[in-house]
């Protein structure tokens, strides 16, 4: 890992609570000033290490904590657990860290919806899908890479959708959609190492059957 800057540090110390104070004060200069002030960081220093655009803003918050989801799972807890086990746990530990910014959350949603922030909103959900998969375990380069993410990262973001508007006590609501949709991505990766292990059926000669149909 590279080593930070001064400004870096202070703006990964502040960040979640940066997004914490957003709940008040939306995605705006106050959140950070307020973090700040909160944390006892120079307000001047705070201002020159944290972005200024909601969209830059909303993108570290979260990767703090991806930061922090990760250093919630050492690879000698994650070792013990099953593959369904690890993916659960860490979706519902990320619903954990973000609680005290649930309403910021929504509005950074919002924010990430518009048109012209969509590509970062997907470049965000690809990265917290992948540090996710990569904490599990996996190590796939082939398609299941790609699969295995754009899978997970729906289950993350329905589930998030599900938590935003959850009033049941202890998220237990969101805990029972949750644990669906785990089974659901655990039946797609049971299917596709079916798939793979049909040795007779070749994707190759299939699609040149559908170019060139035998007579």
């Amino acid at each position: 890992m590279k080593d930070l800057s001064p400004l870096e540090r202070i703006r990964d110390r502040i960040a979640l609570a940066v997004g914490e104070n957003a709940v008040f004060d939306g995605w705006t200069a106050k959140a950070v000033e307020s973090a700040a002030g909160q944390l006892g960081v120079d307000l001047a220093q705070a201002r020159l290490a944290f972005p200024k655009s909601q969209r830059e803003m909303i993108d570290t918050y979260v990767r703090a904590v991806d930061r922090e989801m990760e250093k919630s799972f050492p690879a000698k807890t994650l070792a013990t657990m099953k593959i369904r086990e690890r993916i659960r746990s860490l979706v519902w530990t990320r619903l954990q860290i973000m609680a005290p910014a649930r309403e910021a959350v929504r509005s950074a949603l919002s924010i990430l919806a518009m048109p012209q922030n969509v590509p970062l909103g997907m470049r965000i959900g690809w990265r917290s899908a992948d540090l996710m998969w990569r904490l599990a375990g996996d190590t796939s380069t082939d398609y299941n890479h790609y699969t295995k993410r754009m899978t997970l990262g729906a289950v993350y973001g329905s589930t998030l959708f599900a938590w935003l508007d959850d009033k049941s006590d202890a998220w237990t609501d969101t805990a029972a959609f949750l644990d669906r949709r785990i089974d659901n991505v655990m039946q797609f990766e049971k299917w596709k190492a079916q798939w793979r292990g049909q040795e007779h059926f070749s994707v190759s000669r299939f699609l040149g059957r559908l170019r060139y149909p035998p007579r």
